[in-house]
């Protein structure tokens, strides 16, 4: 038998994965995750580039990860350094015959795999890649990447015309893997220079990463709790666990396969019958899909200044001091301010709250939209670098979506997501004693800050939109 390398990306789970069901159908497998240190280092804007939620969530996941390896008769190696040079040691010492692992969109990711794919070369050792991370496979599109419609409704209907999505792979239950196996620890937030910190007493959430947390939240959300059939009424709350899915947090490590969550909900449907919800899930997934195949289309333009659109014309500002105020929840338009708060100490934000506050910093603050993305990309725990760069493009102006002028009046939000300003006040705990109507209008709301009270008494900027 030949040992075959598995090399774990963003595919964190035993369940529907089919590069690591080739590998074991293969050989003796060496599962191994790396730790990219280059991910961990600082930006030039003042914070890492993977956060701290992002990273325990992440540490979580692989803890998962390696026991549910053990379990089968394997186990995962873990490493932390540039995962070309530690994977190509790694397939020197075990004398490889194989590598296999699931196939990125992005540049940098698939610099990684030009890189690694290299210095096997030199020691005539092949590498397989396997897509798994969308829920339409890229062959099955009804269309060339380069012919990816630049607007997702034109994209969606062309797709459910030739519905396809693949049955899942089977979930592995026995692995074998060389008796030398060498066993490594998953290191510690301290481990790699970061603090270790606690759960904020707001979070009422509590994700936990990992495969077995995955599925228990599939089964809770489609099964026990029956909360797929009411997702369209509840998707927009922003507070709480169970108004949406939560199912973001594990798609993002591949923790969960949207296949997986597709089988689930048709199954439901057939028992429960189907309607609105069931439909919107499985919308929102393909909106999902629908990001991956536009960065693959566009590549680099994502992350360009200029984004998907290549407009030049919009002029974008480099304040600091707004910048930091958003990031801190402190800019003095309450919606904003609580949704940014909790962010910063959860890690997580509602979809409502990621389009308003993205809406805010582009058009009312008028600042670099990837100084924002960068943001996002360092906070939150489902940070998935196509749906956060393509949505930050589109919320913009620079992406693909087809209104020229969208906005989010967060006056006008406010007041038909959080009427009674209850999710304002809960992350915004020293405006609690102020009236609901102010919170939300926000022109008289300099008037009514008690002496003392330690809020902004006038919000950076004033439109005269609100």
């Amino acid at each position: 038998m030949s040992n075959v390398l598995f090399w774990f990306r963003n595919d964190l789970r035993l369940h529907d994965n089919e590069a690591f069901v080739r590998a074991t159908q293969m050989g003796d497998v060496v599962p191994v995750y790396v730790i990219d240190t280059r991910l961990l280092k600082n930006t030039f804007l003042g914070f890492k580039r993977t956060g701290k939620f992002r990273l325990k969530f992440l540490l979580e996941s692989l803890a998962d990860l390696k026991k549910n390896l053990q379990a089968i008769g394997s186990d995962l190696i873990v490493k932390v350094g540039i995962p070309e040079h530690e994977l190509f040691d790694i397939a020197v010492k075990y004398e490889v015959e194989f590598v296999v692992t699931s196939k990125e969109a992005t540049q940098e990711e698939t610099s990684v795999e030009a890189a690694f794919s290299q210095k096997l070369k030199t020691k005539n050792i092949d590498i397989d890649l396997f897509w798994g991370n969308t829920l339409v496979h890229v062959r099955d599109l009804p269309f060339q990447i380069h012919f990816v419609p630049d607007i997702f409704t034109d994209f969606r209907k062309k797709v459910e015309n030739f519905w396809k999505v693949r049955p899942t792979f089977e979930t592995v239950v026995t692995v074998n893997s060389p008796q030398s196996l060498e066993s490594t620890t998953i290191p510690s937030l301290t481990d790699l220079g970061y603090e270790d910190f606690g759960k904020h007493p707001n979070d009422t959430m509590g994700l936990q990463g990992g495969e077995t947390a995955a599925l228990t939240r599939l089964q809770e959300y489609i099964w026990d709790k029956e909360l797929i059939h009411t997702y369209k009424k509840t998707r927009n709350g922003m507070l709480g666990k169970d108004y949406s899915s939560k199912f973001s947090v594990y798609l993002s490590l591949g923790c969960l396969s949207p296949r997986k969550i597709y089988e689930e909900i048709k199954k439901a449907e057939e028992i429960r019958g189907a309607n609105d919800s069931t439909y919107w899930l499985i919308f929102e997934l393909l909106w999902r899909d629908y990001y991956y195949f536009i960065a693959l289309k566009f590549g680099i333009r994502l992350f360009k200044r200029a984004g998907i659109k290549h407009d030049f014309s919009k002029k974008w500002k480099r304040n600091r001091e707004h910048f930091k105020k958003w990031m801190d929840g402190e800019t003095g338009v309450p919606f904003i301010d609580a949704c940014m708060r909790e962010l910063k100490f959860t890690g997580y934000l509602s979809n409502r709250g990621r389009q308003n506050v993205a809406s805010f910093f582009t058009k009312d603050l008028g600042l670099e939209w990837w100084w924002g993305a960068m943001y996002f990309e360092s906070q939150l725990i489902d940070y998935e670098v196509c749906s956060n760069w393509g949505n930050w493009n589109y919320l913009a102006g620079i992406g693909t979506d087809p209104r020229e002028d969208r906005y989010f009046n967060p006056v006008s939000q406010a007041k038909k997501y959080d009427a009674q300003a209850e999710f304002i006040k809960y992350w915004v705990p020293e405006l609690a004693g102020i009236e609901n109507e102010i919170l939300i209008e926000i022109n008289e709301l300099h008037l009514a800050l008690p002496e003392g009270v330690n809020y902004p008494r006038n919000p950076i900027p004033k439109n005269k939109k609100w």
